[in-house]
């Protein structure tokens, strides 16, 4: 059968049908047929080709690029979700886009110049300073290249570099441009104003319950409370236990007894001290201890500002040399040593004696020493018996009472904020055990909570209060205070309107503030980011700078007031923009032509994506 149809595909007939079996069979998707990319290219630029060897290598460097910043590699999907995929497509699109323009117009790079590059890469230089082989091997090899590839890809980019240059370094921000961010930056107004708030308006008349009734309905939501747990929390941890222990006087005097030489205060002396850099300070400082003149005088007179090194015992001070010297004087004594820069000036200006405290001073910090030995001793058989007890659904209350432990009993929302009434709950934690607290059924046994370092929790589920909507008896006060807040804000924005409406029909408003008892201002000249220590910030700013001269209007300020204004002075910049701001533009101006310039040329190339490859190569990179 095989050789029949052999014998018929050489026949005319068999011909045209082959030919009509091919474009079919491409019809339906399948690659790499007739017209379609390489299995080894990601995608074509025009007639440049992007492997899957220098997808897969850029898109790894995106991949560890970002777990260096965020302390993790992504998974596949979330790279996806991240766009990792498509950034490394669009940058390397690019590059073969340039690539391809700068061989069409001949650019490129000299042997002699790839050399030179290749001895500047401070990646490749040694102990010296200068190119070392060895390190360069090193780097192409942790990089998977290999020479010719280096040089072939440092040549492409030397290449895009001399396009960009040629093309682009004199591209600058247009004079005009310039112009108008310096008049937006530096251009101030002056305007006069005046404040509407709740002091300008009356208060609102006493509501009703009608009104109040009303006003809950609407915004109940605002009123309505939140699910509340109660709890009896239960923390034991080896300090929890050590407040619980205490010890008769005859073993806290013998424990005195035994370390006493270890409570001692050693000796500490404040010390300061000059460098002397030349014979000339040295000379006066010597003549100045054997006259007597004091160190504070002798530094001031030789300019020099003497370094404290601190309160410090003998044996914190690390200088042997300085040490002995220090130890060796007299409060507000000072000698002259060797140094490493010169010889100094050492000066002892306090001194405070080593202190035996007594059994009377020392007592809590000996029990305390001994309660916290013993409660580790005891914890891990205590923290049995009470998982033991727990088990046998003993109420913490019991087991807590039993051991001289605290129990908090506390009303916990999903937050968990309130835990912090139980003082040795760390903050991070309080949200994981308030989930496990809503999690919990009544009369059903908790298990405990670990949080490490020997420290558990307890909580017996005592009462639940759910979320519901309180009556206007419960929330009165705050809906009166609400309700008349409301009130309140209407009137202001009510006269406000009608103010800006008299303002906008050509009153001064000087006349319009004297209708409603207030007394204009006029600021002092300000630029967009308001005037500092006057109601007049930089949201009221922005609105001044609506309009120019004559303009009017109101805005609320940050503090929540009204402030009314009418521009009566506007002045434009009177200093250029600095150097570092104009150099910072015309860069900006640059990278706007620039990737206007890249983009046109990536589209007049043409991208045409390999699907099937790059998916291989995206699976390939996940499963590393």
């Amino acid at each position: 059968m095989l050789d029949g149809l052999r014998n018929f595909a050489k026949t005319g007939p068999g011909k045209v049908l082959g030919a009509f079996l091919l474009v079919g069979v491409a019809g339906f998707g399948i690659n790499n047929v007739i017209l379609d990319l390489g299995n080894n290219t990601v995608a074509r630029v025009g007639d440049e080709d992007i492997t899957s060897l220098e997808f897969r290598r850029a898109y790894n460097t995106e991949i560890n690029r970002f777990a260096q910043q965020f302390g993790s590699y992504p998974t596949a999907q979330e790279a996806t979700n991240m766009g990792l995929p498509s950034m490394t497509l669009q940058r390397l699109s690019q590059d073969a886009a340039l690539d391809s323009f700068a061989r069409n117009f001949g650019v490129g790079v000299s042997e002699t110049r790839l050399g030179q590059m290749l001895r500047e890469d401070p990646s490749f230089a040694g102990t010296l300073g200068t190119f070392d082989p060895q390190a360069f091997t090193a780097v192409l090899r942790n990089s998977g290249l290999t020479q010719a590839e280096y040089f072939a890809d440092q040549s492409r980019v030397a290449g895009r570099e001399q396009l960009v240059q040629s093309l682009f370094a004199d591209v600058a921000m247009p004079q005009t441009g310039k112009d108008l961010l310096a008049r937006y930056i530096g251009d101030t107004r002056t305007v006069e104003y005046f404040i509407v708030n709740e002091a300008s308006v009356l208060p609102p008349d006493e509501p009703t319950d009608a009104d109040l009734a009303a006003y809950l309905e609407e915004h109940q939501a605002d009123f309505r409370t939140v699910e509340t747990r109660t709890v009896d929390v239960l923390s034991f941890s080896p300090d929890t236990l050590a407040t619980t222990l205490d010890f008769p006087e005859e073993e806290i005097a013998a424990e005195y007894e035994r370390t006493r030489a270890s409570l001692v205060t050693p000796e500490r002396r404040t010390i300061e001290q000059v460098v002397l850099a030349n014979d000339e300070q040295v000379a006066a400082f010597e003549a100045g201890l054997a006259a007597g003149t004091s160190y504070a005088d002798l530094a001031a007179q030789a300019g020099l500002t003497p370094t404290s090194l601190g309160t410090l015992a003998e044996a914190q001070v690390t200088d042997a040399s300085l040490a002995e010297a220090a130890f060796g004087l007299d409060a507000g004594g000072f000698t002259i040593i060797p140094g490493a820069a010169g010889r100094r000036a050492v000066h002892v200006t306090a001194i405070e004696p080593a202190h035996e405290p007594t059994l009377d001073e020392a007592r809590d910090q000996i029990r305390q020493t001994l309660a916290r030995a013993e409660a580790r001793n005891q914890f891990n058989e205590i923290l049995d018996q009470i998982e033991e007890l727990r088990a046998a659904f003993q109420p913490l209350a019991q087991i807590a009472e039993r051991y001289g432990l605290a129990i908090v009993e506390v009303p916990v929302t999903a937050s968990g904020a309130e835990l912090s009434a139980v003082a040795d709950i760390p903050e991070a934690e309080r949200g994981r055990i308030a989930q496990a607290i809503f999690a919990a059924e009544p009369e059903r046994l908790t298990p405990g909570i670990s949080l490490g370092g020997s420290h558990n929790v307890w909580f017996d589920l005592k009462t639940v209060d759910p979320a519901r909507d309180q009556t206007l008896d419960e929330v009165r006060d705050q809906v009166v205070e609400a309700w008349s807040r409301e009130q309140t804000d209407a009137l202001i924005a009510a006269q406000v309107e009608e103010i800006t409406g008299r303002l906008d029909n050509g009153e001064a408003l000087a006349d319009v503030a004297m209708n409603y008892n207030q007394f204009p201002q006029i600021s002092s000249p300000f630029t967009r980011n308001g005037e500092a220590g006057t109601p007049i910030d930089s949201t009221v700013a922005n609105s001044v700078f609506a309009g120019g001269q004559d303009h009017h209007g109101s805005a609320i300020n940050e503090t929540g007031e009204y402030v009314v204004f009418e521009v009566t002075d506007v002045a434009p910049a009177a200093e250029p923009l600095d150097e570092a701001t104009l150099a910072a533009l015309d860069n900006e101006a640059r990278v706007g032509v620039y990737g206007d310039f890249v983009m046109g040329v990536r589209q007049d190339a043409g991208l045409r994506i390999n699907q099937q490859a790059l998916d291989q190569v995206l699976a390939l990179s996940a499963g590393q």
